[in-house]
Formats: C-alpha cells, structure tokens, sequence
C-alpha cells in the first residue's frame, strides 16, 4: 500500500483501512497490518491496540486515541465515524486500528457500514483475536480430538440498549464444547449463575487470561462454581478472555508462555527508535514486557560536509576504524552515494569495535580485519601494539560527536596520523509517539536497560519520577560509569558489552533472583 495524501486531488477521496492490531504481541500483527501503518497519513486507535504498534508509523502521521477504555474519557462511536469520513475525505490514508480482529466483538461493522453509506473506499485487514491466541498463550487449546468437537465465542459485553440478553445460555448449556467469552470478567458473577440454571456442571474446568500475549498477561483458573468468587479475590480485572470446557485441564502439561526466564518482568528499553527492536525482540522472547522509551535519536553531524570529504578520500588510509553501528551506516551511506564500486575504498584496512559494529560492516560485504575481544575503546589500542605498532600510519577514526576523547588521544600517542571522522551525532528524543512515559509513570517497571552514556544522561534529562523498585542494567563499564556519575546505582553489568550479552546477564541475575526468592 502507498500513501497517496501527496498524490490525490482535494476533491478526491481517500481510503479507510479497519486493520486489526492482533491481541498484544508485536509478533502476531500481519504483515499487512504493518505495511498500512508505514503508509498511514492518520492513525485512529483503541485502548486494547498495543500502542508499540504506533512506533512503526512515519513521523508525520497524525495519530489519533479513540479511547474505549471502560471509565475513561473517549470518542462516541458516532464521533469515530465522523473523523474517519471527514479523514478521508481530505484525500488521507486512515488506519482505524482495533485490538484483536475488527470484526470480532468488536464495532468495526458498524464503522464499515458508516464509511460505505459516506461513499468512501475502504479494506478490511483481519488480525489475530485474543479468543484463540489467549487460551493458546494459557497453554490451552481450543480443540482437541479426544475433548471436543467444536468452539463457541461469544461475548459478555452485550449492547446496553438492549431489554434482555441474547446469549442462550441453555442453547451453550446443551452444545458443551469449548466456550470463549470475551469482554465479560466484570459481570462473570451473573453469567456464570445463568450458566449452573441452565444446566452446566459445576465443575466444569474455567480459565481467565487476563492481558492475553503480552508480558502482562497472567491467568486464573477454577470451575464454574467457583471462578467468580476467585476473580474477585484475586482483583482480576479486564480485560480477560474466559475459556470454558475440558481443554482447560491441558494447560498444566502445555503451559508454555508463562513459564519462560523473564515472565512478568517489565523493563525499559531507551535506546533509538530504530535499534530498540533488537534487543526489545530478545527480552519479549524471555516473556518479559518491554516499555519502549527512546531517549535518544541519531541525527547527521554538524558539519556533513566535513566528514563526507573524509568518506571520499577513505582510499588514502591504512585503517578506518569504526567504534559503532550507526557510525559505519553514516559512513557507507554516504561512501555509496560517492561512488558505484566498493573497491574505491582502496587498501584501507578495517577494525571495528564490538559484534554489532563488526556485522555491520559485513553486512555491507567488507571484512573486518581487527576485531578486538573486548568492545570497548581502549581495546583496539592494545591490538595495533600487539600488532607492532601504528606508527606513521594514516588513521580515520569514525565516531559520534562528544564521544569520548580517549581513544583518538591514544592512537596519537602511538605516532598514528589521525583523522576524526564525525559522523553522527545523538540528540534528545523529544516525541513519545506511543505514551510511554506515562505508562512508566503509572505502572513502574522491574528494570531499566542503558546501552550508551547518552541513554542514560537523556533518560534522566526526562526528569521522568524514579518507579519504585526499578533496578538498572548497564550495557558495560563506560555506561556504568556515567550512570554512577549521575547517582544510580548499576545493579546488572553486562558480562559481555553487546546486546546479546546485556540480555543473557539480566536473564542470568532474575533467575537466580527468583531461585533466591
């Protein structure tokens, strides 16, 4: 799908797209969904849409919050359609993102049948519903040869204008099966006394999941007779999907979710908008519930006309040395704009600090020709000694702006002809596109990641409130340092200075936390 905003006549309708934000997961949204998200002018989404989901949006998209959360302040659903009628009819894109599938319980019908009365074009984009993906994420399946034969959905959460309930509970009472309710945990004490009236038995297996696929979610268990009265007692609050049947039993061997290293932690990743899916995906596969909240953003050099002279003459060097990711992406970038033939790069040899630095450069098809144990700075200086020196040698150094000074002094000292290639530099990430301070401040959070000095002086630039309990895990020494610095106290220090490294300590520290507990 394109944008066409650009494109389209003032009197030229645009297109509304009901696309279905799947039930939490980042990893159970379609790849359609995601390519209207990209492309979207507008965004309108729902309480229930993870709202991670938004950081997948261009910068310039108007995003929209409709509400929907029981309690709160929202759009009527007649204003939904409003804005969505009057969106399109500027010649806009409109995402109108539902949690789960917009056609499931949900009102995306009626939003379809108000954009078609209006004569506007509009695509359905089905997601994943929280009715088969909850129990699944529970360790319960829905079917089973030897328990069931069919599965019924239906929802607790019925029209309030209507004088009497349409749910047969002895037509379900009669059927048997697997049974899914959805949006009904608040009245679940009256639904289940309608279902023991009309004949199902007490002990039949219930199970609630509460948050269903995300690292929030948990589940309760009990049986008809009994589940009410535990919801309360355990303050089980929407929303939750309830399953109904024998297949609840099976969780007990099939629990899989629940079960992982990192479940029902939540951390804070702050690292840049772009990179924070890298290590985000890492910890959500442990079962942890990550918040991002970038605090920094990597914008071009002050002076690029500077460093892309540098990057044109990078034939004349015996090593370019790169000290991070984003440093060789603004090097290549730039490199492949100047010329068409990888080999213009000449004799320079390449040394990188780190594995992420390292494949980076690989991934552009060059080799790394030093790469030293250690990721830090310093570490390259002790290779070129081991190596006999660098003496005379021609050096360019890419680096970010304000990096420390350490290194380009050390590689003087040992005679080289040092060039400093600024090729970046990290500013204050000011947008908080999916409300993610305000979920810090009002949730807290288990622990917060840093991966970089910047990540830590822009994070407490916030001036954010400190969540009660929050611990923190450092990327490696140098960020350690400058958050001792700023008065923090480094409760987990990556044993190996890359991201793979920082996610296996912090896995390793809650593990034994948890076997001490």
């Amino acid at each position: 799908m394109e944008s066409t905003s650009k494109s389209k006549g003032k009197d030229k309708n645009g297109k509304v797209y009901l696309v279905g934000a799947g039930p939490g997961d980042l990893g159970l949204v379609t790849l359609h969904a995601k390519e209207c998200i990209e492309s979207a002018d507008v965004i309108v989404y729902d309480h229930l849409a993870n709202p991670e989901i938004l950081g997948w949006a261009r910068d310039e998209t108007e995003i929209i919050y409709a509400g929907k959360e029981p309690g709160e302040q929202s759009l009527s659903q007649h204003e939904i359609n409003s804005l969505l009628i009057d969106k399109a009819r500027e010649g806009k894109e409109v995402v109108r993102l539902k949690g789960g599938d917009p056609f499931v319980f949900g009102r995306g019908a009626e939003e379809a049948a108000a954009i078609v009365d209006a004569g506007i074009e509009f695509e359905v984009v089905p997601g994943i519903t929280s009715a088969i993906a909850g129990p699944a994420y529970a360790g319960i399946p829905v079917t089973h040869r030897a328990e069931n034969s069919h599965v019924i959905f239906f929802t607790g959460h019925e029209d309030p204008s209507k004088t009497e309930s349409a749910i047969d509970y002895a037509a379900l009472a009669k059927l048997g099966g697997t049974q899914v309710m959805l949006m009904g945990v608040e009245r679940l004490g009256s639904i289940t006394r309608e279902m023991l009236n009309h004949g199902v038995r007490e002990d039949l297996p219930v199970a609630l999941v509460r948050w269903a696929t995300t690292g929030r979610q948990e589940t309760l268990t009990g049986t008809v007779g009994d589940i009410a009265e535990r919801a309360i007692a355990g303050g089980f609050e929407a929303p939750a999907v309830a399953v109904f049947g024998n297949v609840v039993a099976l969780r007990e061997n099939l629990n899989w979710y629940e079960n992982r290293s990192l479940s029902g932690k939540r951390i804070v990743v702050t690292r840049t908008r772009k990179q924070a899916s890298a290590l985000s995906n890492k910890l959500r596969a442990l079962g942890a519930q990550v918040v991002e909240l970038p605090t920094i953003r990597i914008e071009p050099p002050t002076d690029l006309r500077e460093f892309a002279e540098l990057v044109q003459d990078a034939h004349i060097y015996d090593w370019i040395v790169f000290t991070s990711a984003n440093g060789v992406e603004a090097f290549f970038e730039i490199f492949f704009k100047l010329y068409d033939d990888a080999r213009e790069i000449g004799g320079a040899r390449i040394a990188a600090i780190g594995p992420a630095t390292a494949q980076r450069v690989k991934d552009f098809h060059f080799h790394v020709d030093l790469q030293p144990e250690e990721f830090v700075a310093e570490a390259i200086v002790k290779e070129f000694r081991k190596q006999g020196g660098i003496e005379n040698l021609r050096i360019l150094l890419v680096r970010a702006e304000k990096a420390r000074d350490v290194l380009p002094k050390e590689l003087s000292a040992l005679g080289a002809i040092l060039d400093e290639g600024l090729a970046y530099r990290t500013a204050p990430e000011t947008r908080d596109t999916t409300g993610a301070r305000r979920q810090l401040a009002n949730e807290g959070a288990d622990l917060i990641t840093f991966t970089s000095s910047s990540t830590v002086e822009n994070f407490l630039e916030l001036g954010l409130p400190w969540p009660k309990g929050m611990q923190v895990a450092s990327i490696g020494p140098i960020t350690s340092k400058t958050a001792r610095d700023h008065g923090l106290k480094i409760d987990i220090e990556a044993r190996r200075h890359d991201i793979d490294g920082l996610v296996e300590t912090i896995r390793d520290f809650f593990s034994k936390k948890g076997a001490n507990e």
